[in-house]
């Protein structure tokens, strides 16, 4: 009887971290120079929170993780830009000049764009993104130490 009763606690515990880390929230890890100075470029720990991208919660600042339109394997973490409807004006291309375009994201759509726009494949390069593939929103730095605390959102 003691046997069955281990078991099933176990089984229990597994279902609830996998109720939590798919709907609730989970930890990830990124690294690259995309998000800098915002995130690290050798890797950051972050705390992700998956409610806001299912109830419509999120605004523009926010730091955001999804999947890749490009590598749907791929979990990709930038910044989003704007929501559907919003008009966005941003730099084409920034290492070869200035040129700007502007666009409204449609409907069902969000815009992300990196941080360090030099070295970041986004928006810019694949175009809107299908709000489906968003996953979370970051809002807590574990690690680098140096960086624990609160993801904000970016000042305009």
């Amino acid at each position: 009887m003691g046997e069955w009763s281990s078991f099933t606690a176990v089984v229990r515990g597994l279902c609830l971290l996998y109720v939590t880390n798919k709907y609730l929230g989970t930890v990830t890890i990124t690294y690259g120079p995309s998000m800098l100075p915002t995130l690290n470029v050798t890797g950051s720990m972050l705390l992700v929170e998956r409610i806001s991208t299912r109830t419509g919660k999120l605004r523009p600042g926010d730091v955001v993780i999804f999947r890749s339109p490009e590598a749907p394997r791929k979990i990709v973490c930038k910044r989003l830009i704007g929501l559907e409807g919003d008009q966005i004006t941003y730099v084409v291309d920034p290492q070869s000049g200035d040129r700007c375009e502007t666009i409204v994201v449609p409907k069902g759509h969000v815009w992300v764009e990196g941080d360090y726009i030099y070295n970041t494949k986004d928006s810019r390069n694949f175009g809107a993104l299908p709000y489906g593939l968003l996953e979370g929103r970051a809002f807590w730095t574990l690690l680098p130490r140096k960086d624990f605390g609160p993801l904000t959102p970016k000042p305009e």
